[in-house]
């Protein structure tokens, strides 16, 4: 049976069945190796402002750690826990007050980026100290431009979208995106029966395919991490601490699958990424955040996760 009356976590995103439909990224403006965007790819020029607890901020925190533009683009993290404010500059163990604008709230950038802007205030944003606006708020584009814009000033060996590969990663983002990085979020968000079922069933068909591609090579297109690895990174990291009992996507957990576990140790302990991990951050934020979903606002003390144990995916290829 359907629920009735459920309060949707974000009304203006949920149709009328009870699915929720993520809205569209507002700023689509791209930072270019030469500049003919308009925004030239320079050392100090742009801000990065994100979460630890969003999984879309996180992949632009894994593609600047691995580009190594730490030098080249600030960094600056919000509060974990958003109230009906948005999310929010303070001082507190890992995040920290603005020290580019001096913002109270991450929505005074959208403000002046666009005054008429009536949407959901999301992280990521990337900032332009030169023109005082955002350049994009969409960590696909941001993730992008890391990766290729920046090359100059970071680790250009490093191709996270080689061509040879790029119509399959462009396949497999799009599929893992559709059912899995948000379809916990249609699952966990769902207002009915049908809807939740719908998107929970789906994830973990994505979820046991994967298992079999897993099986016989190391990581989704080879022998190395690619930009589709880390965008499902994101995603299994929180798996098993929030959309598993959080959003109710609690048939299997990663901890279930041999190969999913065993490749998430793998990313997790390639060379610096487990510093962007926070599950502090990550678990306060969803069940405090949450309230339709978890009134309470109890932030559970497991599940117990050592991520650091031997992942024994060497000798794949």
């Amino acid at each position: 049976m359907d629920a009735i009356d459920a309060k949707p976590q974000f009304p203006d995103e949920q149709s009328r069945d009870g699915r929720f439909v993520r809205q569209e990224d507002a700023f689509r403006q791209w930072v270019t190796a030469d500049g003919s965007s308009g925004y030239p790819a320079e050392a100090g020029r742009y801000h990065l402002y994100v979460s630890f607890a969003c999984p879309w901020a996180h992949r632009t925190i894994i593609a600047r750690k691995l580009k190594r533009l730490e030098e080249t683009i600030g960094m600056t993290v919000v509060d974990p826990i958003r109230d009906e404010r948005g999310w929010a500059f303070r001082e507190g163990p890992g995040y920290s007050s603005d020290p580019v604008n001096g913002f109270q709230f991450l929505s005074e950038a959208y403000r002046a980026s666009d005054p008429s802007y009536r949407g959901r205030v999301t992280v990521p944003v990337l900032w332009d100290k030169r023109s005082k606006r955002i350049v994009n708020n969409s960590e696909d584009d941001i993730m992008r431009m890391f990766e290729s814009a920046f090359d100059a000033l970071g680790a250009a060996r490093l191709d996270l979208y080689p061509q040879q590969h790029r119509a399959e990663i462009d396949r497999l983002n799009a599929w893992i995106y559709e059912t899995l990085n948000d379809g916990v979020y249609r699952a966990g968000f769902a207002t009915t029966q049908r809807a939740y079922e719908e998107a929970a069933r789906r994830v973990f068909e994505t979820l046991d395919r994967l298992e079999q591609r897993l099986a016989t090579q190391r990581y989704l297109l080879g022998s190395a991490p690619l930009e589709t690895d880390w965008r499902l990174f994101v995603t299994l990291v929180r798996f098993d601490a929030v959309y598993y009992g959080h959003f109710k996507c609690n048939l299997r957990r990663i901890a279930d699958y041999a190969n999913l576990s065993g490749y998430l140790r793998d990313l997790y302990q390639y060379d610096g990424v487990a510093e962007t991990v926070s599950f502090d951050h990550i678990k306060r934020h969803y069940y405090f955040t949450h309230d339709s979903i978890n009134p309470t606002r109890i932030v559970p003390i497991g599940p117990l996760q050592d991520l650091g144990t031997p992942h024994g995916r060497e000798s794949l290829s």
